[in-house]
C-alpha cells in the first residue's frame, strides 16, 4: 500500500504540466467512498477533465453546420490583450481551427497555427507537449510560442519563438485535451496506435487546407511524454509517405525535449542521477538500486503481455521515484536547483485565466469550451501506454536519412538527460558504434558554452545547460538557435561548437 505522501502525490500529479510518474491512475480514487462534499468536488474534477457536449458551434462563423460538413474549419484571429512594443500582428497569418477526426464518433482536434516571422517558405513544425493529456497551448505562452503571458494576463511578444524560424503548429492532443473536445468517451485513445493515426489525419487536412506550406521541409518536436508521441508519429508519416497514402509530407527530422521514450533504461537511470546531483546519499543510492530489477522486469511483462500488466509495471516502476522524491523533499523535480512552490511546482494557472476569458475564446472560435491545462480522463486513458518502448522505430527512420535530435536540460530530474543519454547510447542502428565514439563538443551561444553535443550522421543527443525539464522556457536564445542549426545542419558547425578537451 502506497504511503500518504505518494497517494497525494498521485492527486497532484495529474495536474501537472508534463509527466509526474504517480503511483496510481485516477479509476484507483474513483473506487473510494468520499463525503458527499468530496464527492461533489471530485465530480467537478472529473468533467473537467475531459471536454464533453460543446455548447454552441465551434469556429463556424455564420455557418453552424460548417463543423459538421468540413473536416477543418479555421479561422484568422487575434489575441484583443497584445502587448506592444513588436511587429504588428496584421503581418503575419495567426489561425485556430477544429478538425473533425475521421475514425471517431465526435472528437475535434484543435490547434493554432502562427507563420513563420521571417519567411513562408521556413520549415513547418508541429509542437506536442506531454503529460499524457497536458495542453500545447502551455508551451505556447511559456516557452517557444510567439508570445508570453504577463501576470496581468497580457501578452508580449517573444523575442526567441520559434515562429522566427518557422511555420509552426500546436496542437491539443489526444482527444480530450486543452480545447480539443469530443461528446462521446469512446473516443479516447490509448495506445499510439490511436494517437499517431489521429495525428497523421490532422497533418493531411491541415495541408490541404494550406497546400502553400506542402513543399516546406517538416519537423516534429515536443516533450516530456510526447517521447512516445513524437516517434509514432514520425513512423506513421514515414510509413504513409512511403505507402503514398495522401499529401507527401516533407518529413526531415523530430526532435524531442526531456522525452519519456525507452522507459525501462530510463528509469534505471534515477538512481544514478539522484547521486550524482546530491539528491540522495550513497546510503539511500543502494536502497533505491534494490528495486530496479523489479521494474525491470515489470517493464518486459508489460512489452509481452500489454493491459493489466502495463498499469503494474507503471506502479511498480513508480516507487523508485516515489522513494526518491521522500528523500529529496520539497524539490522541483522539472528543476532540482528550485523548491517545489505550490500544487504542480510552477505556476500556470495563468493560462486558464487567460484562455477561458470570453474576449479570448471569441477570438479563437472556441464557443463555451472550457480549457483545460492538464486532462485526468487523457492521463489515465493512456495509462496502459506508460511503460510502452517507443525508441524501437527510431533506427528505420536514422537509416533512411531522418534527422533526429534528443535534447534535455541538465536540471531536469524526471525526465533527465543521463536516462535520455543512456538510451540514445544504447539504440542499435548502423551508425551505433560510430556515435558512441564520436567527440563531445560543446554547443556555444554567443561566444558562451550552452550545452555539450554529441553527434553521428543523422543523429545528435544535446545537453543543455542552466535549463530543467522545459529547455525554451529556461534558454530562450539558446533552444531557438539550436532549432535554426539544427534544421539548418548546422548543429555541430565550427561556428557553434568546440570541441572538448579530453578529461
Amino acid at each position: 500500500m502506497a504511503s500518504t505522501f505518494c497517494q497525494n502525490l498521485c492527486l497532484l500529479s495529474l495536474f501537472v504540466l508534463f509527466s509526474v510518474f504517480s503511483a496510481k491512475p485516477i479509476s484507483h480514487w474513483k473506487n473510494q467512498s468520499p463525503s458527499s462534499s468530496q464527492a461533489k468536488l471530485q465530480a467537478e474534477k472529473l468533467i473537467r477533465g475531459l471536454n464533453l457536449f460543446p455548447k454552441d458551434a465551434i469556429n463556424a462563423g455564420d455557418n453552424a453546420s460548417a463543423v459538421e460538413t468540413s473536416k477543418i474549419v479555421e479561422k484568422q484571429f487575434r489575441f484583443p490583450v497584445l502587448g506592444e512594443p513588436g511587429p504588428s500582428i496584421q503581418e503575419f497569418g495567426h489561425h485556430a481551427g477544429y478538425y473533425k477526426l475521421p475514425h471517431a464518433v465526435s472528437a475535434r482536434m484543435f490547434y493554432l497555427f502562427f507563420e513563420s516571422r521571417n519567411s513562408k517558405k521556413d520549415p513547418v513544425v508541429i509542437w506536442l507537449t506531454g503529460g499524457p493529456g497536458c495542453s500545447s497551448e502551455l508551451a505556447l505562452f511559456y516557452e517557444n510560442g510567439p508570445f508570453h503571458l504577463t501576470k496581468n494576463l497580457s501578452l508580449v511578444w517573444n523575442d526567441y519563438g520559434w515562429d522566427k524560424a518557422s511555420n509552426i503548429l500546436f496542437v491539443d492532443q489526444p482527444t480530450g485535451t486543452g480545447f480539443s473536445y469530443t461528446s462521446d468517451e469512446n473516443d479516447l485513445r490509448h495506445n499510439e496506435t490511436g494517437v499517431s493515426n489521429d495525428l497523421y489525419d490532422f497533418l493531411q487536412e491541415f495541408f490541404k487546407q494550406h497546400p502553400e506550406y506542402v513543399e516546406n521541409d517538416f519537423y516534429i518536436t515536443g516533450e516530456s511524454y510526447a517521447g512516445h508521441y513524437i516517434p509514432a508519429f514520425a513512423v506513421r508519416v514515414h510509413q504513409g509517405n512511403k505507402a503514398k497514402e495522401g499529401i507527401h509530407v516533407n518529413l526531415k527530422g523530430f526532435a524531442i525535449g526531456n522525452g519519456l521514450t525507452d522507459p525501462e533504461i530510463q528509469y534505471q537511470a534515477y538512481p544514478d542521477y539522484a547521486l550524482n546531483t546530491s539528491i540522495i546519499t550513497q546510503s539511500d543510492y543502494v536502497d533505491i538500486k534494490k528495486l530496479v530489477p523489479s521494474c525491470v522486469q515489470a517493464i518486459k511483462r508489460c512489452g509481452s503481455k500489454g493491459g493489466d500488466a502495463c498499469v503494474d509495471s507503471f506502479d511498480t516502476c513508480n516507487t523508485l521515484f516515489d522513494q526518491i522524491l521522500s528523500i529529496a523533499g520539497n524539490i522541483n523535480y522539472y528543476d532540482i536547483r528550485k523548491e517545489c512552490e505550490g500544487e504542480l511546482c510552477y505556476n500556470f494557472s495563468a493560462v486558464e485565466t487567460f484562455l477561458n476569458q470570453k474576449t479570448v475564446r471569441d477570438a479563437l472560435g472556441v464557443g463555451n469550451i472550457d480549457f483545460v491545462s492538464c486532462s485526468t480522463e487523457v492521463y489515465d486513458a493512456m495509462i496502459t501506454d506508460w511503460m510502452r518502448n517507443l525508441e524501437v522505430g527510431i533506427p528505420a527512420l536514422l537509416e533512411d536519412g531522418i534527422k533526429v535530435l534528443i535534447y534535455a536540460g541538465e536540471y531536469d530530474l524526471i525526465c533527465n538527460w543521463l536516462g535520455n543519454s543512456n538510451w540514445v547510447h544504447a539504440m542499435k542502428w548502423s551508425g551505433q558504434k560510430e556515435f558512441g565514439a564520436a567527440p563531445t563538443v560543446s554547443f556555444m551561444v554567443d561566444g558562451v558554452e550552452a550545452g555539450q553535443l554529441k553527434s553521428h550522421g543523422p543523429l545528435a543527443f544535446l545537453k543543455v545547460h542552466n535549463a530543467g525539464h522545459m529547455v525554451p522556457m529556461d534558454q530562450p536564445k539558446a533552444s531557438l538557435q539550436m532549432l535554426q542549426n539544427w534544421m539548418q545542419g548546422k548543429l555541430a558547425s565550427s561556428k557553434t561548437a568546440e570541441r572538448l578537451a579530453p578529461q
